[in-house]
């Protein structure tokens, strides 16, 4: 019986590990006796990798300042370098890693910041649709969009600070300058495709008044979330822009197959790269896709023929959100499978989950 309870312990403490500090990636080595990390992954640079949001509020709180901090640090090195060159090498670098080693040695120090209390508090939250002690998918979905909406538009407003140069609560294009990785990126991507141009402005701009308020111009900086029929109409055509390399104005078969098919493929089939499908066995299903969204039968593809498909072109939130769920509910079978008691904690593989007593306690599968 102690040798069941401490594999039952051992494998609630690796998921509640898990929760906290990690996203739907795979990390073959985990040592034994694991600190709790913040990120620290703040760039300037053109973001080619999506990074999810914490899983705690708490923890995305501390990560979110941390990232506020570096922001600030950055910009004012791009914008005033000269103040920056007045300070000494390391001089404000130290307290800030002072405080970024404070934040981990709190999260790490049980009394202070107790992982299973925290887990316990937050499962009502997310067990809301319906309150019936078990989480499912979509609800894990939905708390997974709720945390990453909220630092999207903390974001965002941080950016606007800087933009709204008249300081009226609103960012005209005159005002908004392009992110340096827009102008000094080689392949152009971006600048030459019209993502920072005003015309990508004015897609944002929902009222058509000249001006962008905070949620417009957070449908600006990320226009795959935004559900404004202008901005989806706006990425269909610099899609086909960007396709169109016989310059006729829509996609053919051979533009699509070279290049959305992969994207849309990529969307539906997230495990495809693990095999590598030959050219012919590729071009049947990506013909009949092409004749379905074909709706005039001209054999090409116009902008609003891409509309059906342009949010696997381009994934929403909602996307990486649905990703981390799945990956949360398949550790949890691949735990309630490792040991025949497990069950006792992880109700199945039944694409849900709840907690049940452990040693007397109340614990957790979250």
């Amino acid at each position: 019986m102690g040798k069941v309870s401490a594999i039952i312990y051992i494998a609630v403490a690796l998921l509640i590990l898990f929760l906290i500090s990690h996203s739907p990636k795979k990390h073959p080595n985990h040592s034994r006796h694991r600190r709790l990390k913040l990120r620290s992954s703040f760039s300037f640079s053109n973001p080619t990798h999506h990074e999810p949001v914490a899983f705690d509020p708490i923890v995305a709180d501390i990560e979110r300042r941390r990232e506020d901090r570096q922001w600030e640090k950055q910009y004012l090195e791009h914008t005033h370098p000269e103040l920056v060159n007045d300070h000494a090498p390391g001089h404000e670098s130290q307290p800030e890693w002072e405080d970024f080693m404070n934040a981990e040695d709190y999260l790490n120090d049980e009394d202070k910041f107790n992982v299973t209390n925290r887990l316990v508090m937050l499962f009502p939250k997310i067990d809301a649709d319906p309150a019936d002690g078990f989480v499912t998918e979509n609800e894990l979905t939905e708390w997974h969009l709720q945390q990453a909406a909220k630092e999207v538009l903390h974001r965002s407003m941080r950016e606007m600070e800087v933009h709204d140069k008249n300081h009226d609560g609103f960012v005209s294009f005159a005002e908004y300058e392009p992110p340096s990785w827009v102008k000094n990126d080689n392949n152009s991507f971006g600048y030459d495709m019209g993502w920072w141009k005003e015309e990508h402005f004015n897609a944002s701009d929902a009222n058509s008044d000249g001006l962008l308020n905070i949620t417009e111009f957070n449908d600006f900086l990320h226009p795959s979330d935004s559900k404004s029929p202008k901005l989806l109409h706006w990425l269909c055509k610099e899609e086909v822009r960007e396709r169109d390399t016989d310059r006729d104005g829509k996609v053919n078969f051979d533009e699509f197959f070279h290049g959305l098919f992969d994207l849309v493929r990529n969307y539906d089939e997230e495990d495809h790269n693990s095999s590598h499908p030959s050219h012919d066995s590729l071009e049947s299903p990506a013909r009949h896709l092409f004749s379905q969204l074909d709706k005039d039968g001209d054999r090409l593809l116009s902008e609003e023929e891409l509309l059906p498909i342009i949010g696997k072109i381009h994934p929403s939130e909602r996307y990486y959100a649905k990703q981390q769920a799945d990956y949360i509910i398949s550790q949890t079978c691949v735990f309630s499978m490792a040991a025949n008691d497990i069950r006792m904690v992880f109700h199945g593989c039944n694409g849900c989950f709840g907690f049940s007593k452990f040693g007397g306690r109340r614990a957790s599968s979250l």
